[in-house]
């Protein structure tokens, strides 16, 4: 059954029709000669981020436009994705059943100044376990299982300080949307993936936050930002709270990037993407998490050459006298059989106790086909050995799905 679905899904794309619309998601989005070799455009900061869209408004507009009761101004726009799921897991945590699900996606943004902006994340889904799993890393990165229940994902204010500084402040945001530099270009199916490896260096959890960023002209980038429960016995970045604390420096030019993170977590913090359950643990105690990142990139896309994205992560914890450790290796081709289609491929250690029995290994492999500018369709293959660290508790497992998503 995995197989005829995964089958279907890449050599039988589906058609669709949808009207042209206004993409405010940069991440992927390439400039394209008549040729077969096409240029690719260079994209910001928040690239790695395909959930956040942002647009500028001038200054003009925000301070001579009147505003009308009962009705958006000319400076909020909203955009946004539905996205179908169809496949099945093959394991022993999780029966061989097709399953069926959805997750909607709407982006608000805001801007005040022209330079600032509101963004607030709605979100809504009913996918099941078999696709919601952290712990076996079958959790896809368009999963949303609230029962159907719509509600604010996320929400903060950025702003700029001058020229190259910019700070975040929210109720609802994570680590990684505050971070200067973009630590992989890989676009992965699972969210296990994102980020080169979502484990004890980039792994992080919507809280209360704030962050600051500078962006210099030739590449190099800094940025510092925190994390933390917040909730009303502990209080926001005290001695009782899970708080996390992460420090980035990077350098990217248009083809390649490097980039080094040291996250700072306290009071248990654990994280559960892209890791064992003993690579998570923390035994209420804190931990100092180290992550390096590269990714290069050919100057022409519709090649055999692939770009690569690099991970690697390792960790020293208190009250622990065993280090944890990861590595990951993303690949993707844009433009290979039509203009806009992808193919990705993904492997790697998720974050390991050194004392586990057993070395666990990830992997994915899907195909991306454009149907057109708002409606995609990916075809996913990917699986796990000894995934939960230990070689005895039946965690291997393969799965397929495939994805159709309409964005609007």
């Amino acid at each position: 059954m995995l197989v005829a679905v995964a089958s279907v899904g890449i050599f039988v794309p589906t058609p669709a029709q949808a009207s042209d619309v206004f993409n405010l998601e940069g991440m992927n989005s390439y400039i394209r000669k008549k040729s077969t070799s096409r240029k690719q455009k260079l994209f910001n900061s928040n690239s790695f981020n395909n959930e956040l869209a942002t647009q500028k408004v001038e200054s003009s507009i925000v301070k001579n436009k009147p505003f009308e009761a009962g009705s958006f101004s000319e400076t909020a726009t909203l955009d946004g994705k539905a996205q179908f799921a169809l496949g099945a897991v093959d394991g022993t945590h999780s029966p061989n059943a097709a399953t069926a699900s959805y997750s909607w996606q709407g982006n608000v943004n805001t801007s005040f100044t022209g330079d600032d902006n509101l963004y607030v994340r709605l979100k809504s889904g009913n996918t099941p376990g078999a696709f919601n799993n952290k712990d076996f890393g079958t959790y896809l990165s368009s999963s949303k299982g609230n029962a159907d229940l719509l509600k604010v994902d996320k929400i903060w204010y950025s702003f700029p300080i001058g020229e190259k500084q910019t700070v975040w402040i929210g109720p609802k945001i994570e680590n990684y949307y505050m971070h200067g530099t973009t630590p992989s270009i890989y676009k992965p199916v699972t969210k296990q993936f994102t980020l080169g490896g979502n484990g004890a260096a980039y792994g992080a959890s919507t809280n209360p936050g704030i962050g600051w960023a500078y962006k210099a002209d030739n590449g190099f980038a800094i940025s510092t930002n925190a994390t933390s429960d917040g909730d009303t016995t502990d209080g926001w970045g005290t001695s009782e709270s899970a708080t996390s604390w992460a420090t980035q420096i990077g350098y990217t030019k248009p083809t390649y990037s490097a980039s080094l993170i040291v996250n700072n977590k306290y009071n248990g913090w654990e994280d559960s993407y892209y890791t064992t359950v003993l690579g998570k643990a923390r035994n209420s105690g804190d931990s100092t998490n180290y992550g390096l990142r590269g990714w290069w990139r050919p100057e022409d896309s519709g090649t055999a050459v692939p770009s690569v994205s690099l991970g690697y992560d390792w960790s020293t914890v208190d009250g622990q006298s065993q280090d944890t450790s990861a590595y990951f290796v993303g690949l993707g081709w844009q433009d290979t059989f039509t203009p806009d289609d992808r193919i990705g491929f993904a492997f790697g250690m998720p974050q390991t106790r050194d004392d586990e029995a057993a070395d666990p290994l990830a992997w994915e492999l899907y195909y991306a086909y454009q149907v057109n500018d708002s409606v995609t369709v990916t075809s996913t293959v990917f699986g796990g050995q000894d995934r939960k660290g230990d070689p005895n508790v039946g965690s291997d497992f393969k799965a397929a799905v495939v994805e159709t998503t309409l964005k609007f």
